[in-house]
């Protein structure tokens, strides 16, 4: 007849165990959702993004800086089409 104190003894134990276990696994799915917003907001000295870094695509800042981006890599293709392209004589390709 000790089986029965025994296991009233230690099923809050195992309770408890399971719930921690659970709670864990749980906490590594939800940092991974959180991960992807949070670093944003994290000031550059404590980890976070630098403060040139490139807006995250699918957002419209995202859309205005790749227009942006394109726009000045043509730039320098424009201005040098009117100019006379400059001959080196020794200059192998």
């Amino acid at each position: 007849m000790q089986a029965m104190p025994n296991l009233r003894r230690r099923a809050p134990r195992l309770l408890l165990l399971a719930l921690l276990a659970c709670s864990l696994s749980g906490c590594g799915s939800i940092s991974g959702w959180l991960a992807d917003g949070m670093e944003d907001y994290f000031p550059q000295w404590a980890g976070g993004l630098p403060a040139d870094a490139p807006p995250r695509p699918g957002t419209a800042k995202y859309d205005e800086w790749m227009k942006e981006r394109e726009l000045r890599r043509l730039e320098p293709a424009a201005k040098a089409e009117g100019a006379a392209p400059a001959s080196s004589p020794g200059a192998i390709h």
